[in-house]
């Protein structure tokens, strides 16, 4: 199994919905604006994981991405499995000798990956990140905070701005 970009990305995009979920769903352009990921390419991503009921969308205001069952039933390689299905992997060689030298390890390989990639749950990565200290904000939180701030005064400067308005001061009795 090869995990390629898109797949990481998919991770690491499934591992913050399952921080932020909570009683509204989790809109894919702030997981594109935490991650700096591109929204598009998000959307292809979550496109692929709701077809494979990894995740369940909302549409309209308010709308986003909620997974579709909990953290603990959802593993990486279901994840990567989501995400890498009908892409081709690796390039086969053209001939059935060179194929058959080393294809038994590789298939080995792959099979010890993918059972490796079975026991990590998305719910272990969740609780990996909260140990490592991850704070998820209140979005409601975070609206309120973004207030307009006063505009400052403008500086007034009394200072002279030319070399003869400097002589002049100086001249000038105090």
């Amino acid at each position: 199994m090869r995990i390629s970009t898109k797949g990481r990305f998919a991770i690491i995009a499934m591992i913050d919905l399952a921080l932020h979920e909570g009683a509204v769903p989790v809109p894919l352009s702030s997981i594109a604006l935490r991650h700096r990921i591109s929204l598009s390419y998000l959307e292809q991503m979550f496109s692929r994981l709701r077809q494979d009921g990894l995740v369940e969308s909302t549409r309209g205001p308010g709308g986003g991405y909620t997974l579709n069952r909990p953290a603990t039933a959802i593993t990486v390689a279901d994840i990567v499995g989501a995400i890498e299905s009908g892409e081709s992997g690796a390039t086969r060689p053209a001939e059935p000798a060179a194929l058959d030298m080393a294809q038994e390890l590789w298939d080995a390989l792959n099979g010890k990956m993918v059972d490796y990639m079975r026991t990590i749950t998305l719910a272990t990565l969740v609780a990996d990140q909260r140990a490592k200290g991850y704070k998820v904000e209140d979005r409601r939180a975070v609206r309120q905070a973004i207030v307009r701030q006063p505009k400052p005064e403008p500086l007034r400067i009394t200072a002279p701005n030319s070399v003869f308005a400097l002589g002049k001061s100086l001249l000038a009795p105090n």
